[in-house]
């Protein structure tokens, strides 16, 4: 998506969805489980937002840089928001395919699965950062970050998928 083509509305659906996912990050005490070897991010549930409309990508991505702010710094702005763009893009691309499919009927559709396994298993760079960072167990930190992200991840699929029947996420 080129920037000139997202208007002024777009760049406030982007900045709220940012907005969004910076404050069900770092607001007490969604904090406490939000950062480390072992977190589960309430805020991970705006990933499916890009299902949706591919501008939610970089609303994403700019929450999580700015959330990451509190955790690591600069060094966790830039790995967590690098492997957010990359993953959550690749993610939709591979995945759009089976939207109007459900792996359980209306309340979890297939590409919010896939993507869920698959970006668990991206934690494989946060497991990194953890192990040069802090030094903890590298195996260990991904295999518990992969666990935590994908529980919110399949609870955020259901959240999203309610709140898609709402409201025009499309736009």
């Amino acid at each position: 998506m080129k920037q000139e083509n997202l208007s002024v509305r777009d760049l406030t659906h982007i900045a709220i969805v940012a907005a969004i996912y910076v404050a069900l990050t770092v607001t007490p005490p969604l904090n406490a489980i939000s950062y480390g070897a072992y977190q589960f991010r309430i805020s991970e549930m705006m990933n499916f937002m890009a299902f949706y409309n591919r501008k939610y990508i970089l609303g994403v991505t700019i929450g999580c840089m700015i959330a990451n702010l509190y955790s690591f710094g600069i060094v966790d702005v830039f790995v967590g928001g690098w492997s957010t763009l990359v993953f959550l893009s690749l993610g939709v691309y591979l995945f759009s395919r089976y939207k109007n499919q459900y792996l359980i009927k209306d309340l979890i559709r297939l590409d919010h699965f896939y993507f869920a396994i698959f970006f668990s298993i991206s934690m494989v760079t946060i497991a990194a950062e953890l192990y040069f960072l802090q030094g903890l167990p590298f195996l260990l930190t991904w295999f518990t970050a992969g666990i935590g992200e994908f529980a919110s991840l399949i609870v955020g699929a259901m959240i999203i998928n309610l709140i898609a029947r709402q409201l025009d996420l499309t736009r």
